[in-house]
């Protein structure tokens, strides 16, 4: 396996939410029974000394209180994403699973309850003995100081998780990270495929086995693929592109094995749903979802669509910056990309939200000044997608708004962009 896809892999699997409680419950087993390991070094007067005797009482206690707090902490985490799938969107919920703090909350209360549950066994068959109390009490204090500084940060977290501001939040850091690393490598390490027409007539297609989404592209197999079999390979889908055996993942220059094209199509990751890594539309798409929502008539909540856009203006701005492609050595010579475009990522932020906001002039005021203000940062092509959909957004707002007063006051905005 080439070693970017291990990497990607490992990301997903470290991500799952059973990943860190079933580690730390390994770990806590570990150093349940270490205590048998290093119970013959332990002088057996410090055991009465210290009061050691008294860990099987704490050990059931701890065992008895965590299955409770593990069984409470999942029902909590279970609803936090029941809240954010039916007020905020479902795309959102991944984010919340995946989140750190709740999974290390969890960790800690399995890990806790698998540590206390081993100790006791073996304490009721005899394996530790007095010098094994001494090291099983040691540790059995560590785990009550950390269940405590567990409990005080999920007393705090939980407040805000699942909320709307905290889920916004999550996925305008999702995008913000895939954006960042989109514009380190604006081309996925590949070269520039700025044109379609550079690739050959000849080139044949390399269809999808699989009908979803691409998730990921393993760059580093294409082009070690091209090389040995002499190939160029002009990529055709992207990360969060739906892909089917019609539409093809990529154009190949040049001829191959059947076992080569079967190499060259698992290098795509297809999968039933998008990812936020390699796709920044995709975190801008599940932002203008929120938004959407919050305009729906069940919720009535411009103010979130309102914060949603300024947090698209703080992610566009990032995109405004100079294209770094002179600067940038590609690391997968005989891999072609084609790169995100402004168009693009402004349809992705701004069309929904100006079609079903159209009706309310806060949001058309804010909409306008988000194109003002984005048509300022970034270079022509910028401007003139910025200005583009000032216009689109205007004449919706023309057809929508009852008041010529409210027109006026928008077309007043618009005109900042003109300038």
């Amino acid at each position: 396996m080439n070693t970017t896809r291990l990497r990607w892999t490992l990301l997903q699997v470290t991500r799952k939410i059973w990943f860190r409680p079933a580690l730390l419950s390994v770990l806590a087993i570990a150093t349940a029974l270490v205590a048998i390991a290093v119970k013959d070094l332990i002088p057996e007067d410090i055991a009465v000394s210290i009061g050691a005797d008294s860990v099987d009482s704490i050990l059931e206690l701890i065992a008895t209180s965590m299955l409770a707090v593990t069984i409470f902490s999942v029902s909590t985490l279970v609803a936090a994403l029941a809240s954010a799938s039916g007020q905020v969107t479902p795309r959102a919920t991944r984010l919340l699973a995946e989140d750190p703090t709740a999974q290390n909350v969890l960790a800690t209360f399995l890990g806790a309850f698998s540590y206390s549950l081993v100790g006791i066994v073996a304490l009721y068959t005899g394996a530790y003995g007095r010098g094994g109390r001494v090291v099983l009490f040691a540790v059995t204090l560590l785990v009550i100081v950390l269940i405590i500084v567990t409990l005080l940060r999920w007393i705090s977290h939980i407040s805000t998780l699942g909320r709307m501001g905290d889920t916004t939040a999550r996925v305008e850091d999702a995008a913000s990270k895939a954006l960042r690393d989109r514009l380190r490598d604006r081309h996925l390490g590949g070269r520039p495929l700025r044109d379609p027409a550079v690739i050959p007539e000849h080139a044949w297609s390399l269809p999808s086995r699989q009908i979803g989404y691409v998730q990921h592209i393993d760059m580093g197999a294409l082009d070690e693929l091209a090389k040995n079999a002499g190939l160029t390979i002009f990529v055709q889908a992207l990360p969060g592109s739906f892909t089917d055996p019609t539409r093809p993942l990529a154009r190949i220059d040049g001829h191959c094995a059947e076992k080569i094209r079967e190499r060259l199509c698992s290098a795509f990751t297809v999968a039933d749903v998008r990812s936020f890594d390699q796709d920044p539309r995709f975190g801008m798409s599940v932002l203008t979802e929120i938004a959407q929502r919050a305009l729906s008539p069940s919720l009535n909540d411009p103010g979130t669509a309102i914060d949603v856009i300024g947090r698209h203006v703080r992610l566009l701005s990032l995109w405004a910056q100079p294209d770094p492609d002179a600067a940038q050595r590609p690391r997968f010579i005989r891999v072609l990309v084609p790169a995100i475009t402004i168009a693009d990522l402004f349809d992705d932020a701004f069309a929904a939200i100006a079609r079903d906001g159209a009706g309310l002039v806060e949001v058309g005021l804010r909409l306008q000044k988000a194109f003002v203000a984005l048509g300022q940062l970034g270079d022509a092509d910028f401007a003139a997608t910025a200005n583009h959909h000032s216009h689109i957004a205007l004449r919706r707002a023309r057809l929508a708004l009852a008041l010529e007063s409210d027109v006026a006051q928008l077309s007043a905005v618009a005109a900042g962009l003109a300038e």
